[in-house]
């Protein structure tokens, strides 16, 4: 192992307190963090060959986060292993194989063997994304999970949408990237929302139609911009009985990407026929998946352009809240039930 300075025995984490999966699907909400996770101090954990150890600087709570402690999420927990998936921070220590070049950088990165709600995280060598200097912080923490996912489903309905894509949960951070992404690539960004507060927010970055889906006159509003758009590809974070009949509305052929699950009740596929005559899919995304099959090319094109549209402005992280690390234990599940934008937390 190869480090610049010398390194503290033990650090600050928060771990989880269970292991493999729940086995219940009650979305991504908390009502307490202590719950699920526990406040602890572990050894600093050392880099393997391939792997850095990071100093964390930052890290966003995400919903795949909550899905993931609660036991919800695609891959199965460890017990005592600390939690979160993205962060941002400088490279403290290398394993034997780790270019040199990588000693001190600052990045962007996903853990892989230990979380990023903790001082220090270790990670693969190649899940790491050297940062610009000129990059803010709270964009360089939240550069992977809602951006890349953002670029690859935008391209996805570049390619097999036309000219139109609805998008539910619209006023989240990724709905927000997606909606300025889709209208630079020429698409109408249809943008569903709960409440008519932040329409014009969204009329502002791009959207070519802002939808209320608890209005009275939403399936009506709907049909209307149906046939003026003609969309065929929902990217849909509900997964629920208003998702199913957006999408038993839009046209033949049309793609239901389901890439989140806000809503724990399950959908009413009612119209089955419409998968037989009228050639209709439901489909799931995982960025996971995506980035083990994108291939070199479209995974450093995509890192590319989130760099780019963070930096030129296009993109901007929305912060509610940072928590100290020591305080976020306490303070977690208040903050993201008051939050309007991203929880981060510092160590």
């Amino acid at each position: 192992m190869t480090q610049a300075t010398a390194l503290p025995d033990t650090m600050t984490a928060l771990i989880l307190r269970e292991g493999g999966y729940s086995g219940a699907a009650t979305g991504p909400r908390i009502a307490r963090a202590a719950d699920w996770l526990e406040a602890v101090h572990l050894p600093v954990p050392q880099p393997a060959p391939g792997e850095v150890l990071i100093r964390v600087a930052l890290s966003p709570v995400n919903p795949s986060d909550l899905h993931f402690i609660k036991g919800e999420y695609g891959q199965p927990r460890v017990a005592g292993q600390p939690a979160g998936f993205e962060g941002t921070g400088v490279v403290a220590a290398l394993g034997e194989g780790v270019p040199e070049a990588l000693q001190g950088t600052r990045v962007a990165f996903v853990a892989t063997r230990s979380g990023a709600w903790a001082e220090y995280a270790v990670t693969d060598a190649s899940l790491c994304i050297p940062l610009r200097p000129y990059l803010r912080e709270e964009d360089a923490a939240a550069l992977i999970v809602n951006p890349l996912t953002a670029v690859a489903m935008i391209e996805e309905a570049s390619a097999r949408a036309g000219g139109a894509v609805v998008l539910t949960a619209a006023a989240s951070q990724l709905g927000r990237l997606m909606i300025g992404l889709a209208a630079d690539r020429g698409i109408a960004a249809v943008a569903i929302i709960r409440g008519a507060e932040r329409a014009e927010a969204l009329r502002a970055l791009g959207a070519a139609e802002v939808l209320d889906v608890t209005a009275p006159d939403f399936e009506a509003g709907f049909a209307a911009m149906v046939r003026a758009h003609k969309p065929r590809m929902l990217l849909d974070a509900g997964a629920d009985d208003a998702s199913a009949r957006m999408f038993f509305a839009m046209p033949a052929r049309s793609v239901w990407t389901i890439y989140g699950k806000l809503d724990q009740a399950a959908p009413a596929l009612d119209q089955a026929g419409q998968f037989i005559f009228m050639g209709k899919k439901i489909e799931g995304f995982w960025l996971s998946d995506w980035l083990r099959r994108a291939g070199d090319e479209a995974r450093i094109r995509a890192v590319t352009e989130a760099q780019e549209r963070f930096a030129s402005g296009a993109w901007q992280t929305r912060v509610a809240t940072t928590l100290p690390l020591a305080e976020a234990l306490e303070a977690l599940a208040p903050a993201l039930a008051e939050a309007d934008g991203k929880v981060m937390i510092r160590p």
